[in-house]
């Protein structure tokens, strides 16, 4: 079972519901592998690690990094190349002069003096011009964000900036892109995984709610995105789950796995 975090697995508040906990220690009973597909960055999970039991493993940061949750530590990533990192910047520039960058790091976020509206969310590692930040521990994802430009407009001119170099997503409501190394996404990390656990594609049953969710639910064998989904995310699905405030992945689940309330 791969799931997507916000606005899936977890509640409007952001946490894990009784509910939707009870199911994870089942699957985890059954011997079902559960995997965490999230754009967080490892940084923001370890809040959640207790919540769900300390199992399974973690895709985070939109397919660049593979995290053990039970040994808490990184299993392997799939960083961006310091040049394709300017090559990005040059060419997004060259479209959005507004442009401002950050990149996350394997020691956490570090950004350009203008990219931040909310410092105490952000905390740096760093912060300074965007060559000197690819001095430090290797970036698995760069952020770029304009602040007045149009969202979908800003959107659609970094993803065509960028076609061919690096792979682009969106999971924000605001004029924010995340940007991955070229072809790392959340289906071909979890498709990597899945070949080491010896699982096809078509055992696989996925969850997501927003347009960075689309290529997992694409490549499951049975895909749900949420009721309160993003319309690209529910065209992607096989079909459709509850929402994610009132336990739809949890309530797919225990049908599927027979697990009664």
């Amino acid at each position: 079972m791969a799931t997507d975090l916000d606005g899936t697995l977890l509640d409007a508040a952001g946490r894990v519901t009784e509910r939707t906990r009870e199911v994870l220690a089942a699957l985890e009973d059954l011997g079902v592998p559960t995997v965490f597909v999230t754009g967080r960055p490892v940084r923001w999970m370890e809040t959640l690690w207790a919540e769900v039991g300390d199992v399974g493993l973690a895709i985070c940061s939109n397919g660049a990094v593979v995290y053990d949750v039970a040994r808490h530590e990184v299993r392997d990533a799939r960083p961006v190349p310091a040049a394709t990192v300017l090559a990005i910047a040059e060419r997004v520039r060259a479209v959005e002069s507004g442009a401002r960058f950050a990149v996350e790091r394997l020691d956490g976020m570090a950004h350009e003096p203008d990219f931040v509206v909310d410092p105490e969310r952000f905390r740096p590692t760093a912060v300074g011009e965007l060559a000197d930040l690819l001095e430090g521990p290797a970036v698995v994802k760069v952020l770029v964000r304009h602040p007045e430009a149009d969202p979908e407009t800003f959107w659609r001119a970094v993803e065509g900036a960028c076609d061919g170099l690096a792979t682009t997503t969106w999971s924000s409501v605001g004029a924010l892109v995340e940007i991955s190394d070229h072809g790392v996404t959340k289906a071909t990390t979890l498709e990597l995984l899945c070949a080491d656990l010896g699982i096809a594609a078509e055992e696989v049953v996925a969850f997501g709610d927003m347009p960075n969710d689309v290529p997992l639910l694409a490549w499951a064998g049975r895909s749900y995105a949420m009721a309160d989904a993003h319309p690209t995310a529910r065209a992607a699905a096989g079909a459709v789950a509850g929402r994610h405030d009132e336990d739809g992945v949890a309530e797919v689940l225990a049908g599927l796995f027979g697990l009664g309330r």
